[in-house]
């Protein structure tokens, strides 16, 4: 919001709008989950009216059956929603986020290059965000097999907004709270302003792509040998989660491995994956 408007709206922005009531609340789910999968529950919804209601002081907008409409309305319709999409999804994250998935990854990485590894290896991270995860993979690979090595990371997220800070890759020091100093120094420099940027060597190995894993089917990914899916399952419902994984098993290569956050599924199996035997972890690989 620019400064002019926000000082002709001072008295607008204080107060409040009403509450959702709870046709327009079931309206709003179930556009959600219908264009992305993503479920908001009865626990979320005072997120969901507080990022509605941002947007739509920016636009002036003063009841939520209006901006439903609004986000329906055609072209201008679909710039809008994508708009919104930014600040329903961004996630806070870190590098390094769950460390017991990446030593897990660091041992396999180990194993396939001592079993004589088939280069490049394709690494993907799905629900990429702002780039933590992705670079935390191009930073593991580097580090086992070298920063001339043939591999490649593939970050994807349905946030337009996330993807453009990934492609920027220049993070806040506070993002960089679990990494080893050896490792900042290595991959990263530092900015006059304090922040870090990945150092260009690396940042090519990365790329990253808008994708919404409803269409995981139309998706040109094949023949991955390592998927991070963590912290992204949990905002789908139970039968959509299996079916997001289902689909990421098919992707994975023979002896491929799949990393999923812990606690974020139960009791789902797929006929080509082996579970990997360590507790701290929910990981499997791909049979062969």
């Amino acid at each position: 919001m620019s400064e002019g408007h926000d000082m002709q709206s001072g008295v607008w922005a204080l107060q409040p709008l009403a509450d959702m009531s709870a046709s327009e609340f079931r309206a709003w789910q179930a556009l959600l989950e219908e264009r992305t999968g993503l479920v908001i529950t009865e626990q979320r919804r005072t997120f969901l009216q507080t990022s509605l209601s941002a947007r739509m002081r920016e636009l002036a907008v003063s009841d939520y059956a209006s901006y439903y409409q609004q986000v329906l309305d055609g072209p201008r319709g679909a710039v809008e929603w994508s708009t919104l999409l930014d600040r329903l999804t961004i996630q806070e994250t870190q590098f390094f986020r769950h460390p017991a998935s990446f030593e897990v990854l660091d041992q396999y990485l180990r194993q396939r290059q001592a079993a004589g590894l088939e280069q490049p290896l394709a690494l993907w991270s799905v629900g990429c965000s702002s780039g933590e995860e992705p670079y935390s993979l191009a930073i593991s690979a580097a580090q086992v097999l070298g920063m001339d090595a043939a591999f490649g990371v593939t970050g994807t997220d349905i946030s337009l907004s996330a993807l453009n800070k990934a492609r920027d890759g220049l993070y806040a020091a506070r993002k960089l709270e679990r990494m080893e100093d050896g490792l900042r120094q290595t991959y990263f420099t530092e900015t006059a302003d304090g922040r870090f940027k990945i150092v260009a060597g690396l940042a090519a190995q990365v790329c990253c792509a808008r994708l919404n894993v409803l269409e995981l089917a139309k998706a040109p990914m094949s023949g991955m040998d390592v998927i991070f899916c963590q912290n992204l399952l949990i905002y789908f419902r139970r039968w959509r989660r299996r079916e997001i994984l289902n689909r990421l098993a098919e992707c994975l290569v023979p002896g491929g491995l799949l990393v999923v956050g812990v606690g974020e599924v139960a009791g789902w199996q797929h006929p080509d994956l082996v579970p990997v035997a360590d507790e701290r972890v929910l990981a499997f690989t791909r049979k062969g």
